[in-house]
């Protein structure tokens, strides 16, 4: 059985991420650390432990970084409501799980520094909580053997022209985990953009008739009118695409890289900058997602969140 530890800024789409691992019968969450980044670190403390109630996860759950490392935060609660949990109907019940009081960045360097062998670990939002964890000890950069990050992009962004939104909110973090040799494998936009979900992915869920299969349902259309009001149009996959990566090896390939990120840049602040010409002009730091089978993800994520319905 895999272990990993997800650090996430939990809104729908990193929903739907966990539960596509939690869902996979070869892996095991040894915990969740909450990071700001698609809302304030209370909104998002307060979707995850709804969400924990709701889905029944046992993981311990813990705040972390209320703030990047470098100026003040920027969210996509412009995007995806003020809750980052834009619905059609059904909203998470107010019930909520029990907060572990010790902090994200001690509870994930204890649970690196007790794993059996180099861990593995996702991450769903900014890197802030990594980046926090290696600057207070290097030493436990050796510990992590993946870091699969949604993040970055190799082309355009979203947030802005140049960047990627979880690059962009916390562009130092990428480099001070890049710095410490941190195995990272970037799922950036290129990918994402290649795997799309439709209002028909969430009527399917609705049509299960559970309460939970209800509550899905109208997450995902609303996070599929993002695109669209009318839900006419596909929206791509982010969080979830990264995920299904993880637990299926055969959903995603991938392409050596030295990645750095832009921080100083008046318009390009956030940039992941993407050198493919490896070794010739420069030494791999990251694989880099290449090509998504878009069909394969989307029956890893769809199937997991039709399970989580039951």
């Amino acid at each position: 059985m895999n272990q990993v530890w997800i650090d996430t800024d939990l809104g729908f789409d990193d929903l739907a991420a966990v539960i596509t691992v939690a869902q996979h019968p070869g892996w095991t969450i040894g915990g969740l650390s909450l990071v700001a980044g698609n809302a304030p670190l209370p909104v998002v403390t307060d979707n995850a432990l709804r969400a924990a109630h709701c889905f029944g996860w046992r993981m311990p759950i813990h705040a972390g970084c209320a703030a990047p490392l470098v100026g003040a935060l920027v969210t996509a609660q412009n995007i995806l409501g003020e809750d980052a949990m834009a619905s059609a109907g059904e909203q998470l019940p107010p019930v909520r799980a029990v907060l572990d009081a010790l902090p994200a960045v001690d509870a994930l360097a204890a649970w690196l520094r007790h794993a059996e062998a180099p861990a593995t670990v996702l991450a769903l939002g900014p890197l802030t909580n990594i980046a926090t964890l290696l600057e207070r000890d290097a030493t436990l950069a050796p510990r992590i053997r993946r870091l699969v990050w949604m993040g970055g992009s190799a082309g355009p962004g979203n947030h802005t022209a140049a960047a990627e939104f979880n690059a962009a909110v916390d562009p130092e973090a990428i480099n001070i985990v890049l710095d410490a040799g941190v195995p990272l494998e970037m799922v950036g936009l290129d990918a994402c953009r290649q795997v799309r979900v439709h209002a028909d992915d969430a009527q399917r869920l609705r049509d299960l008739g559970t309460p939970r299969g209800r509550l899905l349902g109208d997450l995902l259309l609303g996070y599929v009118r993002i695109a669209s009001p009318d839900g006419r149009l596909p929206m791509s996959l982010y969080d979830p695409t990264a995920a299904a990566a993880l637990v299926d090896a055969d959903c995603m390939q991938w392409r050596p890289a030295h990645v750095v990120a832009e921080c100083e840049g008046r318009h390009t602040r956030g940039m992941t900058v993407v050198e493919w010409r490896v070794p010739r002009k420069s030494t791999a730091n990251a694989r880099v997602a290449h090509i998504a089978d878009e069909a394969r993800v989307r029956r890893v994520v769809l199937d997991a969140l039709a399970a989580a319905a039951a």
